[in-house]
């Protein structure tokens, strides 16, 4: 049997705390501000200080951690600003690939995107935030799958990616009773063919509620 080299194990042990810490920085479980350790990292994945600090580094320059000059790590705390251009940026891109779904949107892609907004309500009535924000990112990410354009899908994930601990205020401030009101518009403009109902339905899913957190 082959035994693995030392260099791959390491690639392999970065690589799983970079996914499994840019799934929790994009889901909210990480607050705004809060300070993240190279050694707390790898204690948290079972990893050495140098795969930690190489899923850091990736994520820096991702938008999803800050860097200080004094080396101290944190999740970005967005000014309004920086609100205001990422929620313009998810109107553009998301609407476009919204549009590009359109003609790929057959029954069974609105059957499952409806399947996905009634566990709203379970996620809703235990109060979990992280899993409200999971489970909008899958209703967006089934619908965009289908527009075909990977670059735009992953430039897109990326400003999900720097939101991710925003979203998480976000969704304590507005208290949720309900599934996203925008998605029901968005699965009747589906079903229509309806394409500028569809991009309007999408940017304003996309922004209303990040633009009440500016103030």
């Amino acid at each position: 049997m082959i035994q693995p080299r030392p260099q791959d194990n390491t690639i392999a042990a970065h690589e799983r705390v970079y996914r499994a810490l840019r799934a929790r920085i994009m889901h909210g479980e990480i607050a705004p501000g809060e300070a993240l350790t190279l050694r707390g990292i790898g204690k948290s994945y079972d990893v050495s200080m140098t795969p930690a600090r190489e899923a850091v580094r990736r994520l820096v320059a991702e938008g999803a951690l800050l860097l200080s000059s004094s080396g101290r790590v944190s999740t970005p705390e967005l000014s309004n600003e920086r609100i205001e251009e990422l929620a313009t940026l998810r109107a553009l891109l998301e609407a476009e690939l919204a549009s590009r779904a359109l003609p790929r949107a057959h029954f069974a892609l609105i059957e499952r995107l409806e399947t996905i907004n009634q566990g709203f309500h379970q996620i809703i009535a235990r109060h979990d935030a992280t899993g409200y924000i999971r489970l909008n990112l899958e209703f967006h990410r089934t619908l965009y799958l289908r527009a075909q354009a990977p670059a735009m899908l992953a430039m897109t994930e990326t400003v999900w990616l720097q939101l991710g601990p925003t979203m998480r205020s976000l969704y304590g401030r507005l208290n949720r009773t309900d599934p996203p009101a925008h998605h029901k518009l968005i699965l009747a403009a589906l079903k229509a063919g309806d394409e500028p109902g569809l991009r309007l339905a999408v940017r304003a899913d996309s922004t209303q509620g990040l633009r009440m957190l500016k103030g």
